[in-house]
């Protein structure tokens, strides 16, 4: 190929070139060939076809949560969690299980994690908040924090302490984050780690000086600077 051939040139003989290859290949390998674009329309009707299976579940999902969600705000958590067989009516234990894969089938987690607590089952309300896929922002803040309550339930407070840190921290605000960081001072002051909760309670005193939390700190710093 001589220097002298323009771009455009170079181009019509790349792709003629190539158009030969994939005509050659394509005259001994017709079966593969033919097979290959046979996947690839499976392969998109599948795609399509998941996406309005998709939709379907959401929908059924969401429908059954707002039942559930009846059950739960009169407070019969039971029901709530694993349905009403009378009804018909299935609860946010079977909703989290059988449509995980949508939003209301992860919101199910977070109400059946509630219910567990409320019925005592802190075992269970840990399992299914460790399954809640905890979303951006301030409204996250919650789930975290119950996360943090079930595990000091457990008296897991090493463990809980560091939940209510996540907490403090996920979306730093006046109101919520001084409550988590006193809550995670209570905490290792139970799991015997001190230091960390006086680091806490100077967090709360040094960057929230007007919080509704800062009494309860400056009473608790004390207790841990002149311990019995």
């Amino acid at each position: 190929m001589s220097r002298g051939l323009k771009k455009e040139d170079l181009e019509q003989d790349i792709l003629i070139e190539y158009s030969s290859r994939f005509m050659y290949y394509y005259e001994n390998n017709k079966a593969t060939v033919i097979g290959a674009g046979l996947a690839i329309i499976l392969a998109i009707g599948l795609v399509v076809g998941y996406f309005i299976y998709s939709g379907q579940q959401e929908e059924q999902a969401q429908n059954l949560l707002g039942l559930a969600e009846e059950e739960f705000m009169q407070g019969n958590y039971q029901n709530a969690l694993l349905g009403d067989e009378e009804n018909f009516t299935l609860g946010f234990a079977q909703i989290a299980d059988n449509y995980s894969g949508t939003s209301a089938g992860n919101l199910a987690n977070y109400y059946a994690a509630i219910s567990e607590f409320e019925l005592g089952n802190y075992e269970e309300a840990l399992r299914r908040i460790e399954q809640f896929d905890v979303p951006e922002g301030i409204v996250g803040v919650s789930p975290i924090s119950l996360h943090a309550i079930i595990l000091a339930e457990l008296e897991r407070y090493a463990e809980a302490a560091d939940m209510y840190v996540r907490a403090a921290e996920w979306e730093e605000s006046d109101s919520t984050t001084p409550l988590n960081l006193l809550e995670a001072a209570e905490a290792y002051r139970e799991a015997g780690d001190e230091t960390n909760a006086l680091r806490m309670v100077n967090r709360i005193l040094e960057d929230y000086p007007n919080s509704q939390q800062a009494t309860e700190a400056k009473r608790l710093r004390g207790l841990l600077s002149n311990p019995a």
